[in-house]
Parts: C-alpha cells; sequence; structure tokens
C-alpha cells in the first residue's frame, strides 16, 4: 500500500493531473492505473500515477485506444515509477504507431484535396467516400433501394394480385 505521505487522493491525484475524478476512476476500473484502499475505503495513489495519467493523455491525443494504451502499461512495473530505460522503450513502440498515424492522416489529406478539387462526389470513382466497392460491378445505383423496391413491388403483386394498371 502507499505510504499516507507519498501517496495521493483522488481529489489530489485529480487537481494535480487534471484528469477528472471519474475518469481517473474509469481508468482504474480498466486496470490502466491502481490504487490502495484504506480502511475507511478512500483511494490513494502512488504518486508516480501522476506520470502515468500523463503518458495515457499523450497516447489518446495521439489517437491510440485504451487496449493500445494498456498492452503498453502491461510491460511498465506497476509498483513503482519506470526508469528512463523503461520509458524509452514504451516511447520508442509508440514513436512508430505515431509515425504510421502520419502516414495515414497525409495520405486522407491528399484524398481531400483530390476530392474537392474533382466535385465528382461519385460513389463509383471516388477512393475517399467508397473505398474499394465491390458493389460497383452491378452497376450504378443503390443496391439497397433497388432491393427494397423490388420487395415493396413484389409484395403489392402479392397484396393485389394484379401489375397493376
Amino acid at each position: 500500500m502507499p505510504h499516507a505521505s507519498t501517496s495521493l487522493t483522488i481529489g489530489e491525484l485529480s487537481r494535480r493531473s487534471g484528469t477528472s475524478a471519474s475518469a481517473i476512476r474509469f481508468y482504474e476500473e480498466r486496470g490502466l492505473i491502481v490504487s490502495e484502499r484504506t480502511a475507511g475505503n478512500q483511494r490513494l495513489f502512488a504518486r508516480h500515477t501522476l506520470r502515468r495519467l500523463a503518458v495515457l493523455a499523450a497516447g489518446r491525443r495521439v489517437g491510440m485506444t485504451l487496449a493500445e494504451i494498456g498492452a503498453a502499461f502491461a510491460t511498465l512495473p506497476a509498483d513503482r515509477a519506470p526508469s528512463q530505460t523503461e520509458w524509452t522503450a514504451l516511447s520508442s513502440s509508440w514513436a512508430a504507431m505515431v509515425d504510421a498515424r502520419i502516414r495515414e492522416l497525409e495520405a486522407l489529406r491528399g484524398d481531400l484535396d483530390t476530392c474537392i478539387g474533382c466535385g465528382c462526389l461519385s460513389l463509383t470513382r471516388c477512393g475517399l467516400l467508397n473505398p474499394d466497392d465491390a458493389e460497383a460491378t452491378a452497376g450504378p445505383g443503390s443496391r439497397w433501394v433497388r432491393r427494397a423496391d423490388a420487395a415493396r413491388a413484389e409484395d403489392g403483386i402479392r397484396a393485389t394480385g394484379t401489375t397493376g394498371g
């Protein structure tokens, strides 16, 4: 259990980290941070939890999922502040993810320029709105609308016994 003089209550942790108490409880429920409980059931967090919350916030800012952050945190010691070597190893693995995300965003930016410049808004040709369109081989238009129209027409024929007209 963290020593009372070197630990933080949830309120102190919230104030010092800028993270809401509800978010701290949420992260604790997900196993991203840990606390100990006093005899009165008050949460006490080790001071190094501040660093974990800062790293967690940085990971969220670059688009990492909580599962990805949790997997990274699983490589770090839970009972003490990580060493510089341990933080460096974690940041190196995240750098590759951030670089990949930057490449994806740059590609998206290029697609936006193409789409906005072209103005076609064609679902058959637009790689931004309709990438890898497998339905294009069936011709133009929505398959779902045509299927629904066909089903309604067939239902109308069955209900009246006629083909209309």
